[in-house]
Order: structure tokens, then C-alpha cells, then sequence
């Protein structure tokens, strides 16, 4: 048995070198880092998957790449077999008693008055006016699974993690507000950690810790947002640990986001962490370029505002933070104009930009176009500058040497040497690759064509 174990695992990795070849940075660590080989009987490999849902998904989008590279290392009756991973916790903790579902507690009394700001949702965050894009579609998508069956899922728990403003804080309260919308009689409540800490301090003061826990696991949906703010409250993490369990055991749903990964939540219970991945763990990226303009868009249709299109991306290509720079950068927009009753321009942008982005960039010069090619083409510059082969890299620096040589007044030398210093032949024949790209195929041109009105945008205007 330890033999099959042991081939198992070679062919495994063997298979891991040749996907990662294939698919991008993210998905590679999302998708098939996770993956354990457990055994190779015959001509089967079995691998072992986290959740039903990693299952279907490698099924749904990568099965050909997996059937190729099982053929290859197996031969063609080569077959991949799934264990999927069931967590079914044996709990040991203290049991928490449960008040009678007729019965208001003191507490609940209170709390309902108190905190209700604190323990509820907003109306105004919706799927239906979330943009969806690449960077946050798992994410969107696993909500609203949820949302339509709170607990039915493996998506129990399901955390969300991303920086500041990215959107995880929306989706949140959609989840809460659909799941209400579907199901009427579920108790749902929304609370960042905060306010839950606070509630269990007051709890603990006024010697009602009992009610603080009966309020709680009496709940159907718990959303907790920014579950990193609990990290060195050790109180407070081992009633959350049993509020936890006693919500999961009986079927009901727990919803959590954060800044960052679980592996990353430093000061931590790991009896905690190594709950909060029973289910699925998603990541809302940084919004790449298309979802920026529709986000864009969408604000300034709701403000019944016409804006150049050109205009558009230039303020997506200029901010690279968040959602929230983004947002605040229109609101700012729409006031100004409607304040002073004048046009959205250039100049307005450029005022309105230099208030919320650090620097405006306004040279044309390589640095500037290979950030703005990895911004559109998500590929970020580092892989630009490389060696590396995959074909939307030697796109994209191919674009950005193409754009080099057109926009600014460096030499093919000089050009190379901004590329990880590549030998001029490499930029001739990528000037060349992009002519014959633009003859053939419309996708580049539509790339290029938006990434050059951006940079005629940011030239003296005449």
C-alpha cells in the first residue's frame, strides 16, 4: 500500500509540472495545489478533492487538460478517480444549551434594540448591482448558491477573503438579503467581529453570557465579516469556536470574510482555522480592466451621466486599488459637474484623479506602457520582463514592445534592456509577430486599439 502511495504521489507531481504549464498562477494555486494523491491501482490514479464543489469544478473546467495528461502518463487506458474529502467533526466541546425558540431572552430583547444597526444588513448591496468579472465570479457565485440554500450546501462555511474595498463586505450583505428575499422565516444576521466582540463584552459585564450564546446559535445564517480582527482575543475566538460548532452541527449556515487566507491569520485558535476550511475558501481578486469599465459604467448610468468612452478608460486604466477608489472617484466626478454645471473632461478627470490617486502617471514612457499592457492583459509585469513562454506572456510583451517602439524614442537595444535585457532580434521579432497578429486576428486588434486611445489620452492635449 505504501508503494501505491508513494507512485501515486510521482505521477502526481509529474502531472502538477505539465498543468502548471497550462493554466495561470491563481487557478494552478487554487485548483490543484489542494489535490492529494492517494493511491495508483492499474491503470487508475485516485486523488483526493476537498469538497463535491472542487470536484465538479476541475470536471467542468478542466477536463481536458487532466485527460490529456493522465493519457500521457498512464496511457490510454489510463483513468483518474475522485475521493472526495466528507469532514463529519467529532465534537468534544462543552455542549451550549438552547433557549426555546418561543422564548425571548432578556438579552435578545436588548440586543434586537441595541444593536440592530450592528446586526443587520443593507438593502442597497444586491447581486443584482454587483459587477461581475473574473476577479470575483467564484466568489458571487458560491453566495448566491448559498443564499438560495443556507446550510444545504458544501459551502459550510463559506469565507470570503480580499484586501480593502474589493467588494467582499457587498456580497456579504447580498447573500443576507437574498437569503431573506428566498426565505423569509430564516433568522440572518450580519455583524463584523467587532461588534461581535463587543456584544460578548457587554455579555460577560452584565453576567448574561448564556443569552449572548442562546442569541446567536438560535440564528439560521451568520455572516461575520472581517473575521481577521479577532485574531489575539482568545475569549472571544473560544465562544465563537462553540457558536460555531453548535450553528454548523445543526445544519445552519455560517458566512465569514476576511483580509487575507486562512493560512495567514496569525494569533489565531488553529481549532478555529482548520474549521473555517470545511468548506470553501474563495479570493476576490483586484478587478482586471473590462470590470472596471463596467463598474464604471454602471455608476454613471444609475446618475443618468454620458461620459466619453475614452474617458472611461482612462479612469479604469488609472486606478489599480480598489473598487472603492474607483466608486469614490465618480461620486467626486458627478458632484464637481453637477456643482459647477459643466461636462465630465479631461481636465475634470485629471483634478478629480490627482486627489484620490497617488500620481497620475502623464509620461509616455516604457515603464508606463508595460504597466498598462500587464493592467489590461492581467499579467503582471514581472512575468513581462521574464523568460517565460506561455502564450498570453509573449503576447503581452510583445504588445508592450511594439507599444515601446511606437510611443516612445528608445532604441531596439534599449528596448531589450527594460525586457529582462533581451537581445534586440527579440524586439524586431516582436514587432514583426504583432503585425501579423493585427492582420489576422480581431481580438489584438480590439487589445491594442483600447490600449492606444489610453495612451493618446495621457499626451498633450492640443
Amino acid at each position: 500500500m505504501e508503494e501505491s502511495v508513494k507512485n501515486a504521489k510521482l505521477i502526481w507531481d509529474r502531472c502538477l509540472q505539465y498543468i502548471k504549464s497550462r493554466v495561470n498562477e491563481q487557478s494552478f494555486k487554487t485548483w490543484f495545489i489542494p489535490i492529494i494523491p492517494q493511491k495508483i491501482e492499474k491503470d487508475t490514479l485516485t486523488i483526493q478533492v476537498p469538497s463535491k464543489f472542487f470536484y465538479e469544478w476541475l470536471e467542468e473546467n478542466y477536463l481536458d487538460i487532466l485527460t490529456e495528461i493522465i493519457s500521457k502518463e498512464l496511457g490510454d487506458k489510463g483513468k483518474l478517480a475522485y475521493s472526495i474529502l466528507i469532514n463529519s467533526p467529532q465534537i468534544t466541546e462543552k455542549k451550549i444549551e438552547e433557549t426555546k425558540p418561543d422564548k425571548k431572552s432578556n438579552f435578545e430583547k436588548k440586543i434586537s434594540t441595541r444593536f440592530e444597526n450592528q446586526n443587520y444588513f443593507s438593502k442597497k448591496y444586491t447581486f443584482d448591482n454587483f459587477i461581475e468579472g473574473d476577479s470575483n465570479r467564484l466568489a458571487k457565485s458560491a453566495a448566491q448558491a448559498v443564499s438560495k440554500k443556507p446550510g444545504e450546501t458544501s459551502f459550510n462555511p463559506l469565507m470570503i477573503y480580499a484586501d480593502v474595498g474589493l467588494g467582499k463586505t457587498h456580497i456579504m450583505h447580498a447573500l443576507a438579503y437574498e437569503t431573506k428575499l428566498i426565505n423569509p422565516e430564516k433568522k440572518c444576521f450580519y455583524l463584523s467581529s467587532e461588534s461581535f466582540t463587543s456584544q460578548f463584552i457587554e455579555a460577560i459585564r452584565n453576567n448574561e453570557t448564556q443569552e449572548f450564546v442562546n442569541y446567536y446559535i438560535n440564528s439560521d445564517v451568520l455572516l461575520i465579516d472581517d473575521i481577521q480582527f479577532l485574531t489575539g482575543k482568545e475569549k472571544t475566538q473560544e465562544m465563537f469556536f462553540h457558536i460555531f460548532n453548535h450553528l454548523h452541527r445543526y445544519g445552519k449556515q455560517i458566512v465569514i470574510s476576511s483580509d487575507c487566507p486562512p493560512t495567514q491569520l496569525k494569533g489565531m485558535h488553529e481549532r478555529l482555522l482548520s474549521r473555517f476550511k470545511w468548506g470553501l475558501t474563495t479570493d476576490i481578486q483586484k478587478p482586471d480592466f473590462e470590470t472596471k469599465i463596467a463598474i464604471i459604467d454602471s455608476k454613471l448610468i444609475q446618475n443618468d451621466i454620458k461620459v466619453p468612452l475614452n474617458l472611461i478608460k482612462y479612469i479604469a486604466s488609472s486606478i489599480n486599488t480598489n473598487i472603492r477608489d474607483l466608486e469614490g472617484t465618480i461620486v467626486s466626478l458627478i458632484a464637481h459637474a453637477s456643482l459647477n454645471d459643466s461636462q465630465i473632461n479631461f481636465e475634470l478627470v485629471k483634478q478629480v484623479l490627482s486627489n484620490i490617486v497617488q500620481k497620475v502617471e502623464t509620461e509616455i514612457n516604457i515603464k508606463y506602457l508595460q504597466k498598462l499592457v500587464s493592467e489590461y492583459m492581467q499579467i503582471s509585469e514581472e512575468e513581462m520582463r521574464g523568460s517565460s513562454r506561455k502564450k498570453e506572456i509573449v503576447i503581452a510583451r510583445q504588445l508592450a514592445m511594439y507599444l515601446s517602439k511606437n510611443y516612445t524614442s528608445h532604441s531596439l537595444k534599449s528596448i531589450g534592456e527594460y525586457f529582462g535585457g533581451k537581445h534586440h532580434s527579440t524586439v524586431i521579432h516582436a514587432m514583426q509577430a504583432v503585425e501579423d497578429m493585427l492582420a489576422t486576428e480581431k481580438n489584438i486588434r480590439k487589445q491594442l486599439s483600447a490600449m492606444t486611445d489610453m495612451i493618446k489620452l495621457k499626451m498633450p492635449q492640443n
